[in-house]
């Protein structure tokens, strides 16, 4: 199967293929197909922002059988039928890009040649959490971000060093159209901030213990990451003497999410698909202790995020994914039952499946989310999702009165590859 590489390299390369996937013989190059990389994000001329958001895509499931590239392939398509219907400012790849389980040392990275190539051939700018799966044995996440950044489009960073952080731990701000370049930008207060935090989880790269078995890594935000939040949106605040609307990008939701489904879902004032039960949040199969010995459910690890989440200001909402069968939004305003934090009112938002790849046949689709700056200035969002069928649900506004709203209730469609034969499945590397 032949792979086309979007953009030019500055420097020449040759092309080269391990194990059905083709890769680039030089490791250090930077496509120059955009101009973009030095204008900062801004709202557009009618003073909106919009973002599509991609999540689950899964990427590299068993490249080995015919049906595992398929899936790629229309996942692709998936990406592509939502770009010709909506008109973002960016695109948010929210977590578990490529099933890294199934990749191999010498090329789990390059899927991301596949998943960026229509926001490339659309000059879109794009910035990405990673997941669990993105975190694997074979697939580093730090080689993840090296591969993305070498698109001037790519503006996923990473901003916190420390030992336990992760990798996609950063801050965008997005300003008023009348800021033109990254110069301008020093004399410009921000209109908005969005925030990618990196949950972890998966396993540590190329790492084993001594009886010989893959090390997991802990699935939630570190701690270091929560302070270095709580400090940057603070020196943020003094400098621009204001509070700053913030948009929150997560892979794996937070403990709340579960405390809010068990106190109940609405499916006409939290629109959406609820059928991951219970959802599979932070510190999921962890200890308080830290140990995974299969004797807790869950260790309250993530409570120092959600305490950030819930008494920095101006945090409109958080977006997540990891759970495929969940697509709700929960205003979060209340102490919920079991809980130690109180919610200050924060939308904790899911996303659409999107991929192929990764379990479950719900329709495919991306969560779309747009704010005016008069919406700004009240701290809200209008958010929906747009299918591959081209078809919208759980259009909602995310405003003082979001979960007092009545809204239609959502389909609960499904899709299934279409070219995809799922009658051979071969065991795949290490099996």
């Amino acid at each position: 199967m032949s792979q086309v590489f979007i953009g030019q390299a500055s420097s020449s390369y040759s092309q080269t293929c391990y194990r059905h996937v083709c890769g680039n013989a030089v490791e250090r190059y930077r496509y120059t197909n955009s101009t973009i990389s030095d204008v900062p994000l801004r709202l557009s001329a009618d003073d909106t922002f919009q973002i599509s958001i991609f999540e689950d895509l899964h990427f590299g499931e068993n490249a080995w059988d015919s049906w595992g590239p398929q899936q790629d392939i229309n996942s692709v398509k998936v990406i592509n039928q939502v770009l010709e219907k909506e008109s973002p400012n960016l695109v948010v790849l929210n977590g578990d890009l490529i099933t890294g389980d199934n990749g191999f040392l010498e090329n789990s990275t390059v899927y991301i040649e596949q998943i960026v190539g229509p926001f490339v051939k659309r000059d879109l700018p794009w910035a990405s959490t990673y997941g669990n799966h993105d975190h694997q044995y074979n697939l580093s996440a730090e080689h993840l971000l090296a591969h993305e950044q070498r698109w001037p489009n790519a503006l996923t960073k990473k901003m916190v060093d420390s030992p336990d952080a992760g990798t996609s731990n950063y801050y965008l701000p997005v300003y008023a159209n009348s800021c033109t370049d990254a110069a301008s930008t020093e004399d410009c207060v921000p209109a908005l901030l969005l925030w990618f935090f990196d949950s972890r989880g998966g396993f540590k790269h190329q790492e084993k213990d001594s009886a010989g078995d893959r090390v997991g890594q802990a699935n939630w935000v570190d701690i270091s990451v929560v302070q270095w939040f709580q400090q940057t949106h603070a020196l943020l605040t003094n400098q621009y003497q204001k509070t700053l609307p913030s948009l929150v990008f997560v892979h794996i939701p937070t403990y709340a999410s579960v405390a809010y489904q068990n106190a109940g879902i609405s499916p006409h004032y939290q629109p959406g698909i609820n059928d991951d039960v219970p959802v599979s949040p932070q510190a999921q199969g962890w200890c308080a202790d830290g140990t995974t010995d299969g004797s807790c459910d869950y260790g309250g690890q993530d409570i120092p995020f959600m305490q950030a989440l819930t008494t920095i200001p101006g945090i409109i909402a958080v977006f997540s994914g990891h759970d495929h069968g969940d697509t709700w939004c929960a205003k979060w305003s209340t102490q919920l039952p079991n809980m130690t934090v109180a919610g200050n009112g924060v939308n904790l938002c899911f996303g659409q499946h999107s991929g192929y790849g990764g379990y479950g046949n719900w329709e495919r689709g991306s969560r779309q989310i747009k704010v005016s700056a008069s919406q700004l200035r009240l701290f809200e969002a209008h958010s929906w999702i747009r299918l591959e069928s081209g078809n919208v649900v759980g259009d909602v506004e995310l405003n003082a009165t979001y979960g007092h709203d009545w809204y239609p209730a959502t389909n609960n469609t499904k899709t299934n590859c279409p070219t995809c034969n799922y009658t051979i499945v071969t065991p795949g590397p290490g099996s």
